[in-house]
């Protein structure tokens, strides 16, 4: 493992992604992307009582679905890092309860997903880990409950508004395997382009792997 430069990574023994699962919402599957999903959704209840128990059963679901793809028994994999965009990552860390694999909370907000393999594939190729697991989630919903105007207030919103993804997505990451490879990672900078739009806010923070 490498350094290049001021932020990048080169792994010597790339870590490969082994098996990736989504599962999205009623609007994500009416996209162009729509094929490329395990399973879309009908609504966003999903049948619990709240958007935030909807969440967490999308995670939980999603990973187990990744898990099972992977053919990887889930007492063999390390550990998980997985986050999603509410307070102290509550979707993920009530949905994913039950795995029984040590967690590491990640709040990226748009970057959690790719920072969460960033990390994975740094215990990877330092040793610590044979198998990890990461994953994310949002949910439209309760996000807008949380960062913006909760839906029950009935707000306009402008027509060009940014709206949060219904879905999560998962991945297994493990230290053997024909690829795809993970052989950079770079983690972004802290970047305040001054947005005060509420409608129009993104995330600050980045990351990308290769």
């Amino acid at each position: 493992m490498n350094k290049l430069g001021k932020q990048t990574i080169k792994f010597d023994s790339p870590p490969t992604i082994t098996e990736v699962a989504s599962i999205v919402g009623p609007k994500e599957s009416q996209g162009p992307l729509a094929k490329y999903f395990d399973k879309c959704l009908d609504d966003e209840f999903w049948g619990e009582k709240t958007w935030e128990k909807a969440e967490s059963k999308i995670i939980k679901e999603t990973v187990n679905m990744a898990i099972a793809k992977s053919n990887i028994p889930s007492s063999d994999i390390d550990f998980c890092f997985a986050g999603d965009l509410l307070n102290q990552c509550i979707s993920s860390s009530f949905g994913l309860r039950e795995i029984n694999i040590p967690f590491f909370g990640v709040f990226g907000a748009c970057s959690t997903f790719v920072e969460s393999m960033c990390l994975g594939s740094v215990f990877i190729e330092s040793g610590a880990a044979k198998n990890v697991l990461c994953s994310t989630s949002s949910h439209f919903c309760s996000a807008e409950k949380q960062f913006r105007f909760p839906l029950e207030l009935g707000n306009q919103r402008p027509p060009t508004s940014q709206w949060t993804v219904t879905g999560s997505g998962a991945a297994v990451l493990s230290k053997n395997g024909n690829g795809p490879f993970i052989t950079h990672i770079t983690p972004g900078k802290i970047v305040d382009m001054g947005i005060k739009d509420a409608n129009n806010m993104r995330s600050s923070n980045g990351a990308s792997s290769f």
